[in-house]
């Protein structure tokens, strides 16, 4: 039989530094989860991208018993890596502040499809573009053409 769900929380905890402090301990503490079990497990899972910004959707059960989901880092994230800044553009109408090329896009895009409401590659890319559009970023080349 499932359990009953009583409770969803949606967080962005960085990789391996999960703690009680808040965000984590009253978005928990407040659905009688236990925090530091929450805090090891998460930990445990997300060693290996230690420092990224990732989230997470917590399912808590009625026996205050949880499971919890990571997604992929956001895509403002990714591409903020990918061209090495700090933060997008004030006004990314009229200041831009770098650039990407569609093959960046479309690693980013491969990456982050799972978690996206897209269906294929080059719809994830478009959706990718414009993200960056709205960060002050300028998109160089052509987007690539499609095969049949």
């Amino acid at each position: 039989m499932a359990k009953e769900v009583t409770g969803m929380i949606k967080l962005q905890i960085k990789g391996g530094a999960a703690n009680p402090a808040p965000p984590v301990g009253p978005a928990l503490g407040s659905k009688g989860v236990n925090i530091m079990e929450f805090c090891k497990a998460f930990n445990a899972k997300t060693q290996e991208s230690a420092g990224k910004l990732l989230p997470t959707i917590i399912t808590v059960y009625g026996d205050r018993s949880f499971d919890f989901i990571v997604k992929k880092p956001p895509v403002a994230v990714q591409l903020l890596e990918a061209v090495k800044l700090k933060k997008g553009s004030p006004e990314p109408n009229r200041v831009k502040v770098g650039k990407i090329s569609w093959n960046q896009i479309e690693e980013i895009a491969k990456d982050k499809i799972e978690d996206m409401n897209c269906f294929t590659i080059p719809s994830a890319m478009k959706v990718v573009a414009g993200t960056a559009k709205s960060m002050g970023l300028v998109v160089t080349g052509t987007f690539p053409k499609q095969e049949a």
